[in-house]
């Protein structure tokens, strides 16, 4: 029996990370949440920490520490998503607001202190936002770098471009200096971009499966996807949106759903027109060293199985 495999969350709730919290909260044998941390984006921190407890309490895991991290990019004003998400973020279902408290420790210094009282090469972070804990964390403590198992993230684009802007992804461009410490600092990252996300759409019948299953936790979900999807299926015409954060999870869950190469990806922090842009070199023209594996392939039914079916479970 291997032991579940110790996670730190850190995420902006969204929908979608809403979607992928209860994924790794239905797989207990498999994922051991050490805690979740919150960090400003989809909208500003108080509403990210808000957002964490109302999904912990959806799906009765009040025993989940929960911590509220950055409320702002490292030198950048927050740029925040409420037309994607609505105002609260986690707008769709009625929910009754958070009993659960939230821990009186900073997120960072959680994030910090967890990495170097755990076994080092046992904790990943799985990161559903901007980077900005992340990297506030390796300028407090550089070499909790060489502590961490892996960071697997949802961010950036490649052939996609980007959903914010022409080139750039919502979470790497609110705080493009924060990818770029990341980025250099060693740690083994997995990239979940556009390019994959992009082929997780929230088709109606995959919607349907989720709100069959009836708890709470699998109502609220389906719809949160009904509200979140119409500003995709808007923009790109498609039966549903994607689904982006879950497939951090999904990584850890079942990796062989997913393909894609080891790869440079240097983050844009200078250019007014391609600013928070990740330049993946995916043909491997610059030479230089790779620092991510950048995933582009995903079996988009077998990662709806797995959600559905861990969606049940709570």
């Amino acid at each position: 029996m291997t032991m579940p495999r110790k996670i730190i969350i850190d995420t902006d709730p969204g929908q979608d990370d809403a979607a992928a919290i209860m994924l790794a909260l239905g797989s207990p044998g498999e994922l051991d949440v050490l805690g979740i941390t919150a960090v400003a984006g989809n909208v500003p921190v108080a509403l990210t920490a808000r957002n964490v407890r109302v999904i912990c309490e959806l799906c009765n895991r009040q025993d989940i520490k929960v911590f509220a991290g950055a409320d702002r990019p490292l030198v950048r004003k927050l740029v925040t998503a409420e037309h994607v998400h609505g105002k609260t973020g986690l707008d769709g279902p009625v929910v009754n607001e958070p009993t659960m408290l939230l821990q009186e420790r900073h997120a960072v210094e959680f994030i910090v202190e967890t990495l170097l009282s755990e076994e080092p090469g046992t904790v990943t972070l799985c990161t559903l936002g901007a980077l900005t804990n992340i990297a506030l964390a390796l300028q407090q403590a550089p070499d909790i770098a060489g502590r961490i198992l892996e960071l697997v993230m949802m961010g950036g684009g490649l052939f996609e471009g980007g959903n914010i802007t022409p080139a750039a992804e919502f979470n790497v461009y609110v705080d493009p200096e924060a990818a770029a410490i990341v980025f250099k600092s060693g740690i083994p990252i997995v990239m979940m971009p556009l390019d994959v996300t992009h082929k997780v759409l929230t088709h109606k019948a995959r919607v349907e499966r989720i709100k069959a299953i009836g708890s709470p936790a699998a109502v609220a979900m389906a719809q949160m996807l009904e509200f979140f999807e119409r500003f995709d299926v808007a923009k790109y015409g498609s039966d549903g949106g994607p689904l982006h954060d879950p497939t951090v999870i999904a990584y850890l869950l079942k990796p062989e759903l997913f393909g894609g190469r080891d790869c440079n990806v240097e983050i844009e922090t200078e250019s007014a027109l391609t600013m928070g842009m990740t330049v993946i070199d995916w043909w491997q023209v610059t030479g230089r060293q790779h620092n991510a594996k950048v995933m582009r392939d995903i079996d988009a039914q077998g990662f709806f199985d797995l959600l559905t079916e861990r969606l049940a479970r709570l």
